[in-house]
């Protein structure tokens, strides 16, 4: 149920600490939720409030708007949205101005949270960015507003931290909670039993994305590519977790116009599973891909902006990184295939799947993802309470909180 939109003060104890937090999509409610369950451990009478997702106001938060209000991406797709997401901070910020919390987190969403976190840091309110932006990769001038805005970065990837570390920004490797999370093997028959799929006729996971742009872009040719790879493998199965019942909708409506709504198990949710049962995965990029990683799934994953931001990352020195892929970028080489923008074909998707499922090294790639899975398992939950907490010390002893 989406929270209703409400910017009034949270009702508790006026002595507790309150700590905001702004989290954007789904990945961010993820982490959110556990941060906050890992910070009541150590902080019992602590409260907190903010942009939730649903996980986060299961978890203790006070939801003054939903976090899938973040949930635009690209640079020049988010101007339709701008006037909106300009108003919320403006609110947001006046009323943390006014009412001063013990801390500001932002989760991931950094367009959004670095604006807000610079206006509250030159207040005096300490500010933590949890998540990293992909400064590494394009726009590196940024860590220099980044430096000025928070007080901490809490990195999920380690050369993220390696990158602040040679620009004397503080920051912590905590890891990535979905690398807790998963197992390091997971059963593959089991998986397809559970989801009523046939253990022994090969699996195709699809994931086209969690927002609306996203599937909206990749949809299409994701149904494309899944007609092409059943005619070429007639008894191939499909399933596409989808992150709620709207995208769901709206990916269903691409499949049927591709001809292919009755290949393809639709569900809401699941992904792990979905992924663990699969031979292979193709989807976007994103947090799925690390979670395809952490399963020990070959996959192909595909990218595409609007034209304007294309154009953009296109001029010369903007973009750092030879890749997008979590996997290719964990492991600085090219693991498995992406494809940006024009590419994103079905005449390209579809064979570079079939060769994933058919790749002879397979059991040199699950070696290499199991390698960067232990990397991450590093409890991140409970590293980024302690960060947290080690920070309102901090600023306790300098006199900045009570």
């Amino acid at each position: 149920m989406t929270p209703t939109r409400s910017l009034e003060p949270v009702a508790s104890s006026p002595a507790a600490p309150l700590i905001v937090l702004v989290a954007g999509e789904a990945s961010g409610d993820t982490l959110g939720q556990h941060l906050i369950l890992a910070l009541k451990e150590r902080i019992p009478d602590v409260r907190f409030a903010g942009v939730a997702g649903p996980k986060m106001i299961a978890a203790g938060c006070a939801a003054w708007e939903p976090a899938e209000s973040l949930a635009v991406m690209g640079l020049f797709e988010v101007l339709k949205h701008l006037p909106r997401l300009l108003s919320l901070r403006r609110e947001l910020l006046a009323k943390l101005l006014a009412d001063p919390p013990a801390l500001f987190i932002g989760i991931d969403a950094p367009e959004f949270n670095m604006g807000l976190a610079a206006r509250l840091h030159a207040a005096g309110i300490p500010t933590v960015q949890y998540v990293s932006p992909q400064v590494w990769a394009w726009r590196q001038g940024r860590v220099r507003k980044i430096a000025a805005a928070v007080d901490r970065v809490l990195c999920l990837l380690p050369f993220e931290k390696q990158f602040y570390d040679s620009h004397d920004v503080k920051a912590v490797f905590v890891g990535h909670p979905l690398a807790d999370e998963i197992p390091l093997e997971l059963d593959r028959d089991a998986a397809r039993t559970r989801l009523g799929l046939q253990v022994d006729r090969s699996c195709i996971a699809i994931l086209p994305g969690s927002r609306h742009g996203e599937v909206s872009r990749l949809g299409p040719d994701f149904a494309r590519t899944i007609a092409w790879i059943a005619g070429q493998r007639p008894t191939m199965q499909f399933v596409a977790p989808m992150v709620n019942d709207g995208m769901r909708r709206l990916f269903a409506a691409h499949l049927a116009e591709a001809g292919m709504l009755h290949r393809v198990v639709l569900l809401e949710g699941q992904a792990q599973a979905a992924m663990a049962a699969s031979d292979a995965v193709l989807l976007a990029s994103g947090t799925a891909t690390l979670e395809a990683t952490l399963v020990k799934r070959p996959m192909v994953v595909a990218y595409r902006l609007g034209f304007l931001t294309s154009l953009i990352l296109r001029i010369p020195g903007i973009v750092k990184s030879a890749f997008f892929a979590q996997p290719n970028l964990l492991a600085n080489r090219l693991l498995v295939p992406e494809f940006f923008n024009d590419s994103v074909t079905a005449e390209n998707l579809g064979p570079a799947v079939l060769g994933q499922i058919d790749r002879p090294d397979r059991a040199a790639l699950v070696d290499v993802f199991t390698g960067i899975h232990r990397t991450l398992r590093r409890d991140a939950s409970r590293r980024a309470a302690d960060a947290v907490v080690e920070l309102l010390r901090e600023k306790s002893r300098e006199g900045v909180i009570a």
